[in-house]
C-alpha cells in the first residue's frame, strides 16, 4: 500500500524541482536590451534630412520597429502595424511607455519619431514565455495528478466498493459467489482473507444445514417409531375396556386411551412437520367425486358432534388421505378448545368447493387469526390448559396449499375453518 504513494510523492517532487529549475534557467537568462542612444540620434538626424521629401522608406533602426508622426500627430510612417496598434497620438505611445523623440528644425516641431522600449519589449516577451512555461507545467502535473487518480479508483476505490457488495451478499446470505480478485489487487492478502470467510462460512452454513437435517430425520424416526407402541397402548387399552367390569378400573382404563390418542395427535403433527421440513410431505391429487366428503368427515367424527349439509355433486382434484388429515386436525381442534356442535356446509366459488366447518365456542380474537396456521403458534385464549404442539394448522394451510387449494380463518358465531378445494 506504500510503495504507490512513495512513488506519487517521490514523481511529483521531481515534476515541481524540474519546473522550479526551469523557470529559474529562463530567469537566469533574462536580459533587457539597452536603449542605443547614438543610433536613435542618426536615425532622428536622418528623418530631418527627409522630412521635406516625406520619403521615410530608408529609415531603419537595428532591431526595433519605428513610428513617425507628424506635427498634428497624424500618421506619417510606420514600419508594423501590430506594434503600434492603438497609437494614434504620442500621448497614447506614452502611456504604452514607447520612447518619444521629438524632430525639430530651429524651434519648429516638425514631427514625433515614436519607438518601442526595448527594455518593455523584452519584459513582455519574457513574461509571456514564462506564462507559458507555467501552464505547461500546470497542464502536465494536472495529467500527473488525473493519472493517479484513475490509478487509485482502479486499485483502491474499486476494490473497495467490490468488498463492500461482497459484504453485503454475504450478510445476505449469497455464500457461493467468490470475491474477485485482480493480478495487481494492492490488497491481494485483506481480499483473499474475505475470500477464506466466505469458503469457511459457506463450510459453516453446510454444516448447519446438514445437522438440520439429521435432527429432523431423527424427529420423524421417533415419532414414526413412537406411534407403533402408543398404538398398541390404544388397542390393549379398547381390549380392557371391553373385559374389565369394575368401573372404577374402566374409568382409569378410558383415561388412558383418551391420553394415548392426544400423544398419537401429536406423534402425528411431529412426524408431519418433520417431514414438511425434509421435503417429504407429498401430495397425491388425483380426481374424486365429491360424496368422498361425507365418509372423511365420518370418519374423523368419533364424537358424533357434526351436523353436515348436502354436499353438491362434482369432481375434485385432491389427496384423499391428505385431506382427511386437515379434516382430522380441524375437528380435533374443535373437539378440544370448542366442545360444541360442529357445522358443515358446501356452496361453489369460482373454481373451488367451498367447504366450511363451524363450531359455536368462543372463538378467538381477531388480532391472532393471522397466527394460528403458523408454526409452534398456540391461540392464547384457551391453550394453556390444553395439549397441544401449534403445529395442526399450520401442517393443514400446507397440505391444502400442495393441493392447490386454501384454508382460512374466521370468527363468526364461533370459529369458522374454509377449505377451498379444487374442482377438476
Amino acid at each position: 500500500m506504500k510503495k504507490p504513494f512513495s512513488k506519487f510523492v517521490f514523481i511529483e517532487a521531481l515534476l515541481l524541482i524540474a519546473a522550479l529549475i526551469l523557470l529559474g534557467i529562463n530567469a537566469y537568462c533574462y536580459q533587457s536590451r539597452e536603449v542605443d542612444i547614438v543610433a536613435i540620434n542618426d536615425s532622428v538626424q536622418t528623418i530631418k534630412e527627409h522630412w521635406e521629401a516625406a520619403d521615410f522608406s530608408r529609415i531603419t533602426l537595428p532591431q526595433t520597429q519605428i513610428m513617425i508622426l507628424g506635427a498634428d500627430e497624424s500618421v506619417l510612417y510606420q514600419t508594423d502595424s501590430k506594434t503600434f496598434a492603438g497609437v494614434m497620438s504620442m500621448s497614447a505611445a506614452i502611456r504604452k511607455n514607447m520612447i518619444c523623440i521629438p524632430v525639430t528644425d530651429g524651434d519648429s516641431l516638425l514631427g514625433t519619431v515614436v519607438i518601442p522600449n526595448p527594455a518593455k519589449e523584452d519584459y513582455r516577451f519574457f513574461s509571456q514565455r514564462i506564462l507559458w512555461i507555467t501552464a505547461l507545467i500546470m497542464i502536465v502535473i494536472f495529467l500527473f495528478h488525473a493519472s493517479f487518480l484513475w490509478y487509485i479508483n482502479r486499485n483502491v476505490v474499486r476494490p473497495f466498493q467490490r468488498m463492500k457488495e461482497f459484504a453485503a451478499q454475504v450478510a445476505q446470505g449469497n455464500l457461493d459467489e467468490p470475491l474477485h480478485m485482480e493480478k495487481n489487487n494492492m490488497f491481494g492478502l485483506f481480499t483473499e482473507s474475505f475470500d477464506m470467510m466466505r469458503e469457511e462460512l459457506r463450510a459453516s452454513k453446510n454444516r448447519e444445514i446438514a445437522l438440520k437435517v439429521k435432527e429432523k430425520e431423527l424427529v420423524a424416526s421417533l415419532s414414526h417409531d413412537l406411534k407403533s407402541p402408543v398404538t398398541g397402548i390404544k388397542v390393549i387399552c379398547e381390549l380392557l375396556e371391553v373385559k374389565v367390569e369394575d368401573a372404577y378400573v374402566l374409568g382409569k382404563i378410558k383415561n388412558i386411551r383418551q391420553k394415548t390418542e392426544e400423544m398419537n395427535a401429536l406423534l402425528s403433527d411431529l412426524l408431519s412437520a418433520a417431514l414438511d421440513d425434509l421435503g417429504e410431505l407429498n401430495v397425491n391429487c388425483s380426481e374424486v367425486m365429491s360424496d368422498i366428503l361425507g365418509r372423511l368427515v365420518e370418519e374423523q367424527d368419533t364424537k358424533k358432534k357434526v351436523v353436515a349439509g348436502e354436499i353438491p355433486g362434482c369432481i375434485l382434484r385432491i389427496d384423499q388421505t391428505r385431506l382427511s388429515q386437515v379434516i382430522g386436525n380441524i375437528i380435533g381442534n374443535s373437539y378440544k378448545y370448542a366442545d360444541t356442535e360442529i357445522e358443515v356446509s358446501y356452496e361453489f366459488r369460482d373454481q373451488y368447493l367451498m367447504m366450511t366447518i363451524r363450531d359455536h365456542g368462543e372463538g378467538v380474537d381477531s388480532e391472532e387469526l393471522p397466527l394460528l396456521a403458523n408454526k409452534f403458534y398456540r391461540g392464547k385464549k384457551h391453550a394453556a390448559d390444553k395439549e397441544g404442539s401449534g403445529l395442526g394448522l399450520y401442517i393443514s394451510r400446507e397440505l391444502m396449499e400442495k393441493m392447490q387449494g386454501e384454508l382460512l380463518l374466521s370468527c363468526k358465531d364461533g370459529f369458522v375453518v374454509t377449505l377451498l378445494l379444487p374442482l377438476a
